[in-house]
């Protein structure tokens, strides 16, 4: 759950999971994302908001991308930024999570953003007790990750619906087709339980060995065949093969993957001119998807980097409490839409 803005900065709320939100939740993020964007726009890329805050990237696991963008996040809104790596660290001596814990709580953390490769990790943390700190998990093993979901909404909403038109909706009857690798991804759990509270309708593409047992439970449809979906899918992500979660042969080869599960020009032609195609990196070109595909206009991978660093702004200014005089254009729309 979220703190909302004029929220009680001492009383710290997490973001374990996608699941966690409500609808108006997640609008009130994506709205405070879409200001945050603007401040991207300026000369001076920065607001006050959180100085004199302390937010700790702990990440147990490498993640280049998503640790710069929540470092870049949080210096925007001009807080202290620790950045932890297990390796090389007492971790890797054997510390356990919770001396970690009580350390960062020492050195006066007020968020904790934390990837670590077992699954319930950063909940674990948000509800031991050991930190009072505000707990935001950027990936926990085959789990969830939350601030991707946002970030992939924010984008499908700005693409589909409009920057400055999406403000205070949801993507109801959209139509989004997730493709790939779904038994290892906590992009597509995160995704399937955002969208699905955002109103959307999504369809799970995929190998049978690579869905997960138990997704007749998921708010979703699944398909085996990518070009049974296309003609109606507003928008398609693809996601990459995890090989490094994999301890069993999934499909025959490569090529054999790529031939029924891969999009290419082709493949891109059958889907609707407004439509858009999604990842949430890193590409592995030529497997799931071709230079081709990666390299259009529809393509909205760069797009995604830039508005994950907008998204996590706003999950940070709101999870520690940010006022209401910090961000007045956002405030104001999310209660007029709900007024």
């Amino acid at each position: 759950m979220l703190c909302p803005p004029g929220g009680n900065p001492r009383t710290p709320r997490h973001l374990i999971s996608a699941a966690d939100l409500t609808r108006d939740d997640a609008v009130l993020i994506l709205d405070t994302a879409e200001e945050m964007a603007r401040v991207a726009d300026r000369p001076i890329k920065k607001l006050p908001t959180l100085r004199g805050r302390t937010v700790v990237n702990l990440f147990f696991e490498d993640s280049t991308r998503t640790r710069i963008s929540f470092e870049a996040a949080a210096k925007r809104l001009s807080a202290d930024v620790i950045n932890f790596s297990a390796k090389g660290s007492s971790v890797s001596k054997g510390e356990s999570l919770k001396d970690t814990a009580l350390t960062l709580e020492a050195m006066g953390a007020d968020a904790v953003v934390i990837r670590h490769g077992a699954s319930g990790a950063p909940y674990r943390l948000a509800t031991s007790g050991w930190i009072d700190s505000a707990v935001v998990n950027a990936g926990d093993g085959t789990h969830e990750h939350p601030t991707q979901a946002l970030l992939d909404a924010f984008t499908m909403r700005r693409r589909l619906v409009g920057a400055d038109a999406g403000l205070g909706r949801d993507l109801e009857g959209r139509r989004i087709t997730i493709v790939g690798d779904i038994l290892h991804s906590r992009v597509a759990r995160s995704n399937v339980h955002l969208l699905a509270t955002l109103g959307a309708h999504v369809t799970l593409v995929a190998p049978p060995t690579l869905v997960p047992v138990g997704v007749g439970q998921w708010p979703c449809d699944v398909s085996y065949s990518l070009d049974d979906v296309l003609p109606k899918s507003d928008a398609v992500m693809m996601l990459r093969v995890q090989r490094e979660r994999m301890n069993a042969a999934y499909f025959p080869t490569e090529r054999e993957y790529s031939r029924r599960y891969g999009l290419d020009a082709e493949r891109m032609a059958k889907m609707p001119e407004h439509a858009i195609v999604m990842h949430p990196g890193p590409m592995v070109r030529g497997m799931e998807i071709t230079a081709q595909v990666a390299d259009s206009d529809r393509c909205t991978a760069v797009e995604q980097v830039a508005n994950g660093v907008s998204t996590r702004m706003a999950v940070l200014y709101l999870l520690l409490g940010g006022s209401e005089t910090a961000l007045p254009s956002a405030a104001a729309r999310t209660e007029e839409t709900h007024s």
